[in-house]
């Protein structure tokens, strides 16, 4: 990588072509990226990127008058005043956030370049060149706020803003939700089966552990393995098995906890199994909440649903241990 002390006349305006010619593509991805899902946001980019295509066109014309036609084969990643980041343009179904950032970053990096260039510049002429196209990067944040606020109407944020939230809950509320509802009621039966088994606190612990990290690995493989994400728009395979495995561990943990209590103590076990009722009785609450809120459902239906079919689970096993 050269330095940017290094670098030629020849080779910054040949590094500024290349970088419009980029940006142009990334700009491009973006759109294409959000046209289904934000159209409004998707013409914005598409506008961004003619723009960047037309300062491209402007840059070769200067440089092939300055330098002939060739084209220095340099790009950002050989000179290390860039912000090495992820492609992240290469990930489908971004979210509106990330999108925006890259772009912010991208235009507050070229603009910097130009006027670090410039202030470097010893030809008057060189100089000038190097300030207009500064002050031509920093024209973009406004050419993009122009763009948004004349294609962004009321009505399309509004109809954006609900896409951003189903999109919220088809990647983090349903993963997360899912999970949180296998490890709080699929790890009652064997937990309260040892602790009605055994009387004994450790014991117990090493069970519920043992069935809260399980069930916690294995939803978060299958949340993963079970949709790409590319059609269904759900978002990271991996970031949506990520949420439902730590909040499938987190449902089983809760009541599994309570029996950290030590058996040395007086009635040690009827108090850890105390507690870890009352958290049982709490995570079903806070399931049916999240429910009712983010899932359409009525909260007495949803409490219903999940607080009898709960009970159930720590009946059978209660029975089961008791037996």
């Amino acid at each position: 990588m050269k330095s940017f002390a290094e670098l030629s006349e020849r080779e910054i305006l040949a590094l500024a072509i290349a970088s419009e010619e980029d940006d142009n593509r990334v700009y491009m991805a973006f759109a294409e990226d959000l046209r289904e899902r934000y159209p409004g946001t998707s013409k914005v980019f598409e506008e961004m990127a003619e723009v960047e295509a037309g300062h491209r066109k402007m840059l070769a014309a200067v440089y092939e008058q300055r330098f002939g036609p060739h084209l220095v084969p340099i790009r950002r990643g050989d000179v290390n005043f860039f912000i090495h980041r992820p492609p992240v343009w290469l990930t489908r179904n971004l979210s509106l956030d990330t999108i925006r950032k890259e772009a912010e970053v991208r235009e507050a990096e070229a603009s910097g370049f130009y006027l670090k260039a410039a202030a470097h510049a010893k030809d008057p002429g060189v100089r000038k060149l190097l300030s207009d196209l500064a002050q031509t990067e920093l024209g973009h944040e406004k050419i993009a706020a122009h763009l948004e606020d004349e294609i962004l109407t009321p009505s399309e944020r509004t109809r954006e803003a609900k896409t951003r939230d189903r999109f919220f809950v088809l990647q983090f509320i349903q993963p997360g939700l899912e999970g949180l509802m296998d490890g709080s009621v699929s790890t009652l039966a064997p937990l309260f089966a040892a602790a009605f088994a055994t009387h004994h606190n450790w014991p117990t612990f090493l069970v519920g552990l043992a069935a809260s990290l399980g069930a916690g690995i294995s939803m978060g493989f299958a949340e993963a393995l079970s949709d790409d994400g590319v059609l269904s728009g759900r978002g990271s395979p991996v970031l949506r098995g990520v949420v439902c495995g730590v909040m499938t561990a987190l449902g089983g943990m809760g009541h599994s906890l309570p029996y950290l209590v030590p058996d040395a103590l007086p009635n040690a076990f009827w108090i850890a199994t105390a507690i870890a009722g009352g958290v049982v009785f709490c995570e079903l609450w806070i399931i049916a909440f999240v429910r009712a809120k983010y899932m359409a459902t009525p909260f007495l239906k949803a409490a219903l649903q999940i607080v009898v079919g709960g009970a159930i689970v720590l009946a059978t096993g209660i029975l089961i241990g008791g037996a």
